[in-house]
């Protein structure tokens, strides 16, 4: 006499089936982790440019030549010089992991007090 049921028979293949249906998914889900990370890279590196182009446009330096030092690739750099403060914003197309797909275009800005000016001292 044989049980009647045995494991096999209709669940035969489900996990094929079930593997199949997940792997779409899973690519998904690696793909907007991958250009998540490549996103928040030049995030960041948009932001050590900002910051060095502000610093140094605050001393007086040209800021554009720091923050090209920092920036990503194909980064727009903007000073701006309003009384006291200088801003600097630094523009960057994020890398994604399709040819085909537009880019995520990242920004970051950073703001610095302008360093007063060196008065000469009568001697």
């Amino acid at each position: 006499m044989r049980p009647r049921w045995t494991g096999r028979g209709r669940d035969r293949g489900s996990t094929t089936a079930e593997l199949a249906a997940a792997t779409p998914a899973l690519a998904l889900l690696l793909f907007v982790g991958v250009t998540a990370v490549a996103a928040t890279q030049t995030k960041l590196q948009c932001a050590d440019a900002a910051r060095d182009a502000a610093l140094a446009a605050a001393r007086g330096q040209e800021g554009g030549l720091s923050a090209n030092r920092t920036a990503p690739d194909g980064a727009t750099i903007t000073i701006s010089i309003n009384g006291d403060v200088v801003t600097a914003t630094v523009r960057a197309p994020a890398r994604v992991v399709g040819t085909r797909l537009p880019p995520i275009e990242v920004s970051a800005t950073a703001v610095a007090a302008r360093e007063p000016e060196e008065a000469e001292i009568p001697w």
